[in-house]
């Protein structure tokens, strides 16, 4: 088959040991990024199969009527990035797994290291050294002081071991049946929605972006964080009302924010409010961008790849396109 890969920013995948799952096939990779639709539809003109990193393109209705090759986009995660029923529509396979039961811990490792990073203001001291001076300010121990997960899942989950192993009191706030299944299995969960963001030192986002959920953290809920505390979101900007983060932390509350996830990515304007704060540190949605999690991710990836060439299709989240014929 003939398989693009796009926005492989530093040629990484070749290098990674399941790149050969791939031998039989015809790759394109692409390592710049282009929103352009023109210039999308050009580069995918002969593609059969689609390799998708997460959300970085989205593939909606318009470039997908100008793809008469295309056949499979298979891809590892959520897909709200992929006009779904367009590709029924059009008999092009979707395959994404939704790897259940399995955490990304290289996300919640950079979660970690950006509340460590922001508590004890680890890239300010940096700087200042580099510019010469000495100290920078003091930091906050995160021993006994109060962790809030937002979320009961599985990277909440890891976030919530790596805090109590650092002497942090956990307590989640989730959905109604999340808290329920958190209070079964024997999580502190907080006395109510109000409490949660009061009482938390550092409150941590672990949700999936979905209508239910978009703009689920409002102006006034981080009004109610001390001034000293942290908002860190690894997750999806979208999660927080639309400017309220940026808006709280000018009134104080939050004191600080680690952030790696933005309403517009890629972000390069260095101009940007969140870029220029000394409270904020930004990173630039790399929560699962490491060489172990790739060889993991793009081992499914591939997999689904070699599964579609050899008739059998996996992880297919459109399953009614399987009775269809292929429409180009």
């Amino acid at each position: 088959m003939k398989v693009t890969i796009l926005d492989d920013y530093f040629d990484t995948l070749h290098t990674l040991p399941c790149f050969g799952k791939l031998d039989e096939h015809e790759v394109t990779v692409w390592t710049d990024h282009t929103d352009d639709q023109g210039e999308l539809a050009a580069r995918l003109a002969d593609t059969e199969a689609l390799v998708l990193i997460r959300e970085r393109t989205a593939i909606r209705t318009p470039l997908l009527q100008h793809l008469p090759s295309l056949k499979l986009i298979s891809q590892r995660s959520v897909y709200p990035h992929i006009d779904v029923d367009t590709c029924t529509d059009l008999g092009i396979v979707v395959s994404s797994n939704l790897h259940p039961g399995t955490a990304s811990y290289a996300t919640a490792e950079l979660t970690w290291g950006l509340i460590i990073a922001g508590m004890r203001r680890i890239p300010q001291q940096v700087a200042s050294m580099k510019a010469g001076c000495w100290q920078d300010g003091v930091g906050h121990s995160l021993r006994s002081k109060t962790l809030g997960i937002y979320g009961y899942g599985r990277i909440g989950r890891v976030v919530a071991e790596y805090g109590r192993a650092f002497g942090m009191q956990v307590v989640f706030w989730a959905s109604e049946e999340s808290r329920a299944l958190a209070r079964t299995e024997g999580a502190n969960v907080a006395s109510s929605w109000a409490a949660f963001f009061v009482e938390s030192d550092v409150v941590s986002l672990h949700l999936r972006l979905v209508d239910a959920t978009r703009g689920i953290v409002t102006r006034s809920d981080l009004a109610l964080m001390q001034a000293a505390a942290m908002l860190v979101n690894t997750s999806r900007a979208g999660l927080i009302e639309s400017g309220a983060l940026l808006e709280s932390l000018i009134a104080g509350r939050p004191g600080m924010a680690a952030v790696d996830v933005y309403e517009t990515e890629p972000l390069t304007d260095v101009d940007d409010p969140l870029l220029t704060m000394d409270n904020v540190i930004c990173t630039p949605h790399i929560g699962y961008v490491s060489t172990d999690e790739w060889q993991l991710q793009f081992t499914d990836v591939f997999d689904q790849i070699n599964a579609f060439s050899a008739g059998r299709p996996t992880n297919v989240v459109n399953p009614e396109v399987l009775d269809r014929p292929h429409r180009h």
